[in-house]
């Protein structure tokens, strides 16, 4: 069951402006990103539900996160249907990201008072997600419209929180432009949590990462 509500989600979403996004089928990996991302200021983690027993790695993640990491909110993105949104939801899951918007996932989540947030391309389906109780918006794939399209957004429907993901980067360029354009907050995986820091086990320069990133959307926010 989750332990924080849609809207205290919400809130820390807006608040620290980050969500970072990581999956290892090893738990002592995902511990070690995990801790670097909470020692760098990240109160968010959406573990992206990609292969076999993925579930079993998140729920192992989500105990050590309740135990050891006060604050820390566990969600999970890449779900695809109710059934798995349902399994992680009874695993503790605080959020559910989707890569395209279903109406089976937002009854689910809506059920148990658990955030959702779909991904969305054109503006007729965040219209849509809103009206089927969507907090924040995912726009996904983010590289492939930009920040002008998010503005573009923000114009007409001035209510609207955006999340975008994909095409985001830990740089002053690239968080400048998604923040000035409007987003709520912004979803990163490879290029905020790459290969090289599990490679090479740098997980003290992810913490760095983290909290320069954080920094920067500080800023942006003025």
């Amino acid at each position: 069951m989750a332990r924080y509500s849609r809207i205290e989600v919400a809130q820390v979403m807006k608040e620290t402006g980050l969500v970072p996004l990581f999956v290892h089928s090893d738990i002592e990996v995902a511990k070690k990103v995990l801790q670097a991302c909470y020692n760098g200021g990240a109160r968010l983690m959406e573990f992206t539900s990609r292969g076999d027993f993925a579930h079993e790695v998140f729920g192992e993640l989500n105990k050590y996160a309740l135990s050891k990491l006060p604050g820390m909110i566990l969600g999970v993105g890449s779900v695809t249907d109710a059934g798995s949104a349902s399994l992680y939801m009874q695993l503790g899951a605080n959020f559910v990201v989707t890569p395209v918007l279903r109406e089976d996932i937002a009854i689910a989540c809506n059920r148990r008072k658990v955030l959702w947030s779909p991904g969305c391309g054109s503006l007729t389906e965040i219209a849509k997600a809103e009206e089927l109780g969507c907090e924040i918006v995912k726009l996904f794939p983010g590289g492939s419209y930009g920040p002008s399209y998010v503005k573009a957004i923000k114009g007409p429907q001035p209510w609207t929180s955006i999340m975008p993901t994909g095409g985001v980067s830990p740089t002053k360029e690239s968080i400048e432009a998604w923040f000035n354009a409007g987003v709520t907050c912004v979803g990163m995986g490879s290029k905020l949590i790459s290969k090289e820091v599990i490679v090479n086990e740098d997980y003290k320069g992810l913490e760095n990462t983290i909290s320069k990133a954080l920094a920067l959307i500080k800023s942006a926010r003025g």
